[in-house]
């Protein structure tokens, strides 16, 4: 079997290298010797978009909200089930990895990054979070490994009690927020229900039905949407 290549590294603030590698065609990003995605296992990542849509259900003119780029097949499946009027924003920290998904990496998931209702915040989703209030009809987040935040430990504020309150004031009423995770954490979803969201759990297999098991919150902020939105001019 070839040897893995090294063909990109990038610091990861607060600590630590990032790691871009390939085999023949496939493709992995890695956080020390922790291999954070595939290019071969991305069944969950196109189920936590496919669930989110399927349970936020029709609106119009959605705007959504996608935390972490990984190797661009949320954001791939996302536009599957996305209108022609949808808005999504896809917040990735790391500017490598946005350069990767333009350049290397483009071609695994279809260049999701150029479609034209997709715009990149090269940042911390969190800086969203926290200043746009009832803003997202759905926000996706596949931040790091999940609760455990195994990146980097400014993660954790996410997964943290202020962090899941400035992501609920976030979503418009009636919103739904979908997180993917490596595991089950029951902690995690008390201080989700604590919160005030309606909280249902999925799990997700990397290859679609084999292969390791995922698990992905499905939490959706309490209430009757509001009135449909005037149209853009």
């Amino acid at each position: 079997m070839k040897p893995w290549v090294v063909l990109d590294r990038a610091p990861i603030p607060g600590g630590g290298e990032l790691t871009l590698s390939q085999r023949a065609r496939d493709f992995a990003i890695r956080v020390g010797r922790d291999e954070l995605m595939n290019s071969m296992s991305h069944g969950s990542e196109d189920a936590l978009a496919r669930l989110a849509f399927a349970h936020l259900g029709p609106r119009p003119q959605r705007q959504v909200l996608i935390g972490g780029l990984g190797m661009g097949f949320t954001l791939a499946a996302a536009l599957r089930d996305a209108a022609a009027d949808d808005h999504l924003t896809v917040a990735e920290l790391m500017p490598a990895v946005v350069a990767w998904n333009r350049g290397p990496l483009a071609h695994l998931a279809g260049n999701p990054l150029a479609d034209p209702r997709v715009s990149v915040h090269t940042g911390d989703v969190a800086e969203l979070l926290r200043t746009k209030p009832n803003t997202y009809d759905l926000i996706l987040l596949d931040v790091d490994n999940g609760p455990s935040a195994l990146t980097t430990s400014a993660n954790h504020w996410l997964y943290g009690s202020a962090g899941l309150a400035a992501t609920f004031a976030a979503l418009s009423v009636g919103g739904v927020l979908a997180i993917w995770s490596a595991g089950h954490d029951q902690a995690f979803t008390k201080r989700l229900r604590a919160t005030g969201f309606q909280v249902d759990l999925a799990e997700a297999r990397a290859h679609g039905t084999r292969g390791s098991r995922f698990v992905i919150w499905l939490a959706v902020r309490p209430g009757r949407p509001s009135p449909p939105r005037r149209a853009r001019h």
